[in-house]
């Protein structure tokens, strides 16, 4: 995964702008030695802001830049001159980030749409200089604020995809080749298991000139929502999605044991994906004949619609278009995605799994730095009052 293009998950210190000191300034020119207080205010602090970009994909871009810091705002002058405000810092993310802290694991903010725009941390505001405290019994006031501190997190940023329909199976289970048969995607095919490594998205055609994008993500094992295999790592991608695909090869002893199994690590890694709409895809059907078919249709689950495919041959892919599409278009759908979007999105970090995520990624704790913009300055007050 080092060398892949494909980054949905990046770790970066954060750091909004401290807001600048007001001045504490007397007025003294010639022929007005009690010109009173001009000190000016200090500027605000540059904020640090997410924003959604769709001409962005993956984390990528930001996979190198460690440290990311708004401008401090400028101290004030005297004649009331104001500290030039920080300026923001933006970081374009592709919609479906999520923030989260990286030392507690709490839900930050979420990315959902274009050009939506979160504050993420808030730079300082400045502080007063003494012109703001003059009164009718203090005309001289010989102090001035202070700016508020800046504010630094450590964050994980995530990337999960933004989906109609997410494919689970077990490694080998055709989900690949569902994918490139039904759309004009072309994930990696091939007869081993964890042929893919890293999620795609393919847009499926329908009727109308109507489409829905289907997602691929690794083959989960039995143990994946605990680290085992590469299930943990992609899981996440199918947390948005309105309808889940479960695809079991015909040639299983099982089927239903093996539909079981997924949805119990599916249950493990996020109990509330389990009040999405399910359907079961029977793959691989150009191996089985009629009468075998029959068979295996009196030891399938119940309480979904069951479907016999076969990419290959495209046996029935037209009518797995059709009860896809009426299952995202069903009532019942779209009241679940509008009544359960937000606990799903704000659910918080399972901290037990950052180890195994962090050292997937390769991701160092050490996050320390020396900023020159720290140094402060003698000269910030000006207390001259010959």
């Amino acid at each position: 995964m080092a060398e892949s293009n494909f980054v949905d998950y990046v770790k970066i210190l954060c750091r909004s702008g401290k807001g600048g000191r007001g001045s504490m300034h007397l007025k003294h020119v010639k022929y007005n030695y009690n010109g009173g207080p001009d000190g000016g205010d200090g500027g605000d602090g540059g904020s640090i802001i997410l924003r959604g970009n769709h001409n962005y994909w993956t984390l990528l871009h930001l996979k190198y830049q460690r440290h990311l810091f708004a401008e401090h705002g400028g101290n004030g002058g005297k004649d009331k001159c104001h500290g030039t405000n920080g300026k923001n810092l933006y970081i374009d993310v592709p919609p479906g980030t999520v923030a989260y802290n990286a030392e507690t694991g709490k839900f930050v903010c979420d990315v959902s749409y274009d050009g939506q725009e979160v504050v993420l941390l808030k730079g300082g505001r400045g502080g007063l200089g003494n012109f703001q405290f003059r009164t009718a019994t203090n005309q001289a006031p010989r102090f001035a604020q202070p700016g508020e501190p800046m504010q630094e997190m450590s964050v994980i940023l995530e990337l999960k995809l933004l989906a109609d329909v997410g494919l689970v199976g077990f490694p080998n289970a055709g989900k690949s080749t569902l994918v490139s048969s039904l759309s004009n995607a072309r994930p990696k095919i091939a007869n081993y298991p964890f042929t893919t490594l890293e999620p795609s998205l393919g847009i499926v055609g329908y009727r109308d000139n109507k489409s829905f994008v289907m997602a691929d993500i690794p083959g989960i094992i039995e143990g994946a929502s605990e680290g085992k295999g590469l299930g943990l790592r992609f899981l996440r991608h199918i947390e948005r999605n309105s309808l889940l695909l479960f695809m079991v090869p015909g040639e299983t002893d099982d089927i239903k044991h093996e539909y079981e199994v997924l949805l119990n690590e599916l249950e493990k890694f996020n109990p509330e994906m389990l009040g999405k709409h399910r359907v079961l895809a029977v793959t691989k059907c150009d191996l089985l004949d009629d009468e075998l078919i029959e068979m295996l249709k009196e030891n399938l689950p119940d309480d979904l619609p069951v479907v016999f495919i076969s990419s290959v041959t495209g046996k029935g892919l037209e009518e797995l278009k059709d009860v896809l599409w009426r299952e995202l278009n069903s009532e019942s759908n779209k009241l679940q995605v509008i009544t359960s979007t937000d606990t799903l999105i704000h659910r918080d970090k399972d901290m037990k799994s950052f180890a195994f995520e962090m050292a997937d990624e390769g991701e160092d704790d050490d996050l320390e730095f020396v900023d020159e913009m720290d140094v402060e300055d003698i000269d910030d007050f000006d207390d001259d009052l010959s």
